[in-house]
């Protein structure tokens, strides 16, 4: 079990004090060891929230996990027969699904079968207690089932329902199915990504959909805040490919006004230079960055060019950016001639901007990740000790908190439905019905 990350440097590195006035770093709790969930603790923010996840795969239900990490009660509803397919997606081990313990995560897990009369009863009343439901279905589904916002807002006015799907709840595309992948390629990100020569480029894991699951959790927070001025709920509705058009930033206008579209540059910036990936002398890679031309000049004086600092080209990004070639040379030939550690520490010394091209191995050992508390070490009953993301932030009076890792389809059905007052007779025979 994770202690309570309390801001420490790691202990190969000695201690430095605090500068005078500088900010304290905020702790993380650990995570609870229980095998079984509990009642919310009551130190996160959401806690008194109730989420009911309706939602399959990643964008709604990484909402229904970041509103549970703070505290929210969340419900994951799934169909009895046929479990969120995020349990079987990506690498399992012993049978068990390792993407679905860190999105499963602080959500008790139930089955109903949405479509048959009991479990719509026993939705409506789980709706009439709940403040959020979160689905993905295609739009007119809820509906078809008798479970659209006029009668889930009938059950309870004060329900935010926060409804995440590719296209949105209208619009020619609307019925379409969609992923985040389409995301990534409709809202010019792939166009963007790439090598200049090479083909648009998506990205090897679910960006959309964390993007999107980022901007659902904001929303229902949004509505959730709004429903504390007018005591009315209200619908969210998110479509996947929003999202990711935001996160692109100036280039809607940049064209509208310039008539400008962002081309492949790889690695590098059409607002800055230098900007890339360079290999060291001993064969690992380096990230380096230079929005600000103060950071430029420091790196172009580092590596014995200072003359460049003295080109007209040189006092803007765009100028920079468009001698990148010679910039890379300079930046790029120096680098190759020293090691890592070296080229780490000069840059330090220079305040100029570096980073190592780290994959999760290097996450996982490196100190400032330690010291912060990202990475925590969580209890599970079928796998053990699990290491996963934590929680995303760092509050210092209402901190959020990993209480379990995700459970087994169904094991919180009876006691859910013991919370609404079904006996054991009436949970048989929803269970005989097929509505479990």
């Amino acid at each position: 079990m994770d202690h309570p990350r309390l801001p420490r440097p790691p202990a190969a590195h000695p201690a430095v004090p605090a500068a005078a006035g500088a900010p304290v770093p905020l702790p993380r709790p650990a995570p609870s060891t229980a095998a079984a969930p509990e009642p919310p603790l009551p130190c996160g923010p959401l806690t008194g929230i109730r989420v009911l996840d309706l939602a399959t795969l990643f964008a709604g239900p990484s909402a229904a996990t970041l509103l549970g990490d703070f505290g929210a009660d969340v419900v994951k509803v799934e169909h009895p027969r046929r479990p969120d397919p995020s349990r079987g997606h990506g690498p399992s081990k012993d049978g068990v699904g390792l993407w679905w313990k860190h999105l499963g995560r602080n959500k008790r897990t139930m089955t109903l079968d949405l479509s048959t009369p009991g479990g719509r009863d026993v939705l409506l009343r789980l709706a009439a207690s709940a403040d959020v439901v979160i689905e993905n279905f295609r739009p007119g589904t809820l509906e078809r089932w008798g479970l659209g916002w006029e009668r889930l807002s009938a059950a309870n006015p004060r329900l935010v329902l926060a409804r995440v799907t590719a296209f949105g709840q209208f619009g020619p595309y609307a019925r379409r199915p969609g992923f985040g992948t389409l995301a990534e390629a409709m809202s010019g990100f792939a166009s963007a990504t790439g090598e200049p020569q090479g083909p648009p480029t998506l990205p090897p894991f679910g960006l959309a959909d964390a993007v999107a699951g980022l901007a659902a959790a904001y929303a229902v927070l949004a509505a959730l805040t709004g429903r504390e001025r007018t005591g009315a709920g209200q619908v969210v509705d998110l479509a996947i490919i929003e999202p990711m058009l935001a996160v692109l930033g100036p280039q809607l206008i940049w064209y509208d006004q310039l008539g400008y579209v962002q081309p492949r540059m790889g690695n590098r910036s059409t607002n800055n230079a230098p900007r890339n990936t360079y290999r060291t002398a001993d064969g690992a890679w380096l990230a380096v960055s230079s929005s600000a031309q103060s950071v430029a000049e420091r790196v172009v004086r580092l590596v014995g060019r200072p003359e460049l600092a003295a080109e007209p080209w040189f006092g803007t990004g765009a100028g920079r950016a468009a001698h990148a070639d010679e910039i890379d040379a300079a930046v790029g030939g120096w680098i190759a001639a020293h090691e890592r550690a070296e080229v780490v520490a000069a840059f330090e010394a220079a305040q100029a901007a570096v980073a190592p091209v780290y994959d999760v191995r290097d996450v996982l050992a490196d100190p400032q990740y330690d010291a912060l508390g990202t990475v925590a070490s969580v209890d599970d009953a079928e796998l053990g000790p699990i290491r996963m993301q934590n929680v995303l932030f760092r509050l210092s009076g209402t901190p959020g908190t990993i209480r379990w890792t995700g459970r087994p389809h169904g094991a919180d059905t009876d006691a859910v439905l013991a919370e609404l007052g079904l006996d054991a007779r009436e949970i048989a025979a929803l269970r005989a019905q097929g509505a479990l």
